[in-house]
This record gives structure tokens, sequence and C-alpha cells, in this order.
């Protein structure tokens, strides 16, 4: 571990203290900063299958740290270790053997798709109540945050960088994987570790995607492995925070549109008085009628005088009388 990495695990603790949506701590958390530095410079610059289960270990962290600490009721700093136990224990499991990169790939997608449906069927058991409290109860007698002391921080980080130095000889490549600031993390998130570790799980998938396309890019540039390996993370990260717009159902053709009748009492605006015949009008009677062309323009008034209506004739019979000679 260099000066580096310790100002970049600081950083993001830093961020994850002050952030207070546990949905943006671990994203902000999940952000693939400490891989790249490691990849960057350290001579672990090799992704393979084993390095890819190793997100699977972040998750088995936080896991460990939420059940000992909640269930168990240990300190958090204790709860930390045992993460770190269980972490180091994987580790070994699968520097043991060799893994092909295909089949741990595959085997991750099936655990992280059934950790979803678990997750989501869990959830909807439980929508009425919250398992965490709010962010906003997350304050000491004081009124700050409730976290570790700024000094205390900077002991744990320090202590951290020296186990991390320790235990490279055992990760070996493993150490690209481990969580570095999760000890920190684990710590400021603690009254909200299961909420926290929902959200990480559910992101850890975006970090799948950026050690697979640093593998298949690894052997052309490192510089193109991580420009690649950002990229696919940021695609996948999208993928999963952008909410879903569902489109309205179309309307079916067959059903008839609903039509709005008129108030009661009151006619429809379509309808119109009936014209009066004109039989009913009597000679010599004027009937004033406005133009229909000057009826909104405010023209003058037009005035028609109306058709005088004769008698009908006689009808002629159709045989003559004789006539007198």
């Amino acid at each position: 571990m260099t000066w580096s990495a310790v100002l970049l695990v600081t950083a993001v603790v830093w961020a994850v203290s002050v952030i207070r949506s546990v949905r943006l701590r671990a994203l902000v958390y999940s952000l693939p900063l400490p891989m790249t530095l490691v990849l960057v410079s350290t001579d672990n610059n090799r992704v393979e299958g084993a390095q890819l289960l190793g997100v699977l270990g972040l998750n088995l962290f936080f896991v460990t740290v939420a059940v000992t600490h909640h269930r168990l009721r240990w300190p958090i700093l204790l709860a930390d270790a045992a993460g770190i136990a269980v972490y180091v224990a994987l580790s070994a499991g699968l520097l043991a053997v060799v893994i092909p990169f295909e089949v741990a790939l595959a085997g991750t997608l099936v655990l992280w798709l059934a950790a979803m449906l678990l997750l989501r069927r869990r959830a909807r058991l439980n929508t009425a109540a919250a398992d965490d409290p709010p962010a906003a109860a997350e304050t000491s007698n004081g009124g700050r945050p409730d976290g570790l002391p700024p000094l205390l921080k900077l002991v744990v980080i320090f202590v951290g960088a020296i186990l991390t130095a320790l235990l490279g000889a055992v990760l070996r490549g493993m150490v690209v994987t481990f969580p570095y600031s999760g000890v920190l993390v684990a710590v400021e998130a603690r009254h909200q570790l299961r909420e926290f570790s929902r959200h990480f799980a559910r992101n850890s998938l975006a970090l799948v995607g950026f050690l697979t396309a640093y593998h298949y890019l690894q052997d052309v540039s490192s510089a193109v492995a991580l420009g690649a390996g950002w990229a696919a993370f940021a695609v996948v990260a999208a993928a999963l925070h952008l909410p879903l717009r569902t489109r309205p159902a179309a309307p079916d053709p067959t059903t008839p549109a609903p039509t709005i009748g008129p108030p009661p009492g009151q006619p429809s605006p379509d309808r119109r008085p009936a014209t009066p015949p004109a039989g009913d009008a009597t000679p010599g009677d004027a009937a004033r009628r406005r133009d229909p062309a000057t009826s909104t323009g405010g023209g003058p008034t037009v005035v028609r005088r109306a058709a005088q209506v004769r008698p009908p004739r006689p009808l002629r019979p159709s045989v003559e009388p004789p006539s007198v000679r």
C-alpha cells in the first residue's frame, strides 16, 4: 500500500460519511477506484476467475459484519475483523484451485440473480415495516453524525493499510478486490448495514462488468483495459439505477369511446333550435334573421323579408258541365 492508496481510501470513506442516502453510499463505495489503483500501482495486474469471484467475497464481507454486529451484538471493529477473516479464508480457497474465467462469470451471474430474487421476495413480504431506522435518526447526543472521531478514523486507516501490506503475501491476486475502504465504510454505516448490504449486492453487478471488460482486454493494453472496464461499469450502473418508465396500455379498438353528455336541463352545444316551417309565416310578416356570416363578426344586421304565401288555386273539374246554347 502506498500513500496514494491511503489518501484514496480516506476520500472514499469521507464521501460515504457525508452522504446520508444509503443508496448513494453503496453506489459511491462500489466505484472501482481501489481496484484501479491496485491494477495500476502493483504487480497484481491480472484479472482471472479467482479475482472475479472476489466480488462475492466483498458481499460476504458485509454480510458477515452485519450478522455479527446486529445479530450477535459484537462491537463494530470486532465485526470488521470477522469480515476480513472470512474474506481471507475465501481468498485462500480460491487461490488454491484454477478457476476458468467463463465458469467464474457464469457462477457469479447465477448467484447474483438468485440473491436479487431472494431480496425482492423478502422486500415484498416486509413492505410495511422498514428494517433500519432512517438516516436522520443516526445522530449522537451532540447532533453530529454518529461516526468515529477524525483522529480515530486516521488510526483505523493506518492500521488497515498495515494489515493489507501484511496480508499481501497471502492474498496475492485477491488483493484486487480486498475491501480497503470497506472496513471504515462498515463503521460509518453500521446502523444501516443490512440495507447497505442489499444495495451493494445490487451494485456488485457493475463491478462484475468492470472486471469482465478488463479481463478480455488486459492483453492488449492496461490503459485500454481500464477504459473499457470503467465504460462497462458506467453502463451497468446506469442500467441498474435508471428508473423504468412503463408505457400506458394501448386502447382496445373494439371498445367504443365514452361519450360525455350535457348536464341535466342544458341543451347540447351542437343542438340548434329547429327552424319553423315556411308555411307558418304569415303574409306581410317581416322576419328579421341574422346573417350567419356576420353573426360573430359584429357586421350590420341584414333584414330579409319573408316570401308571401299565396293560397292554393282551386282545382278544375275533370268533366266540364255542358254548355247551354
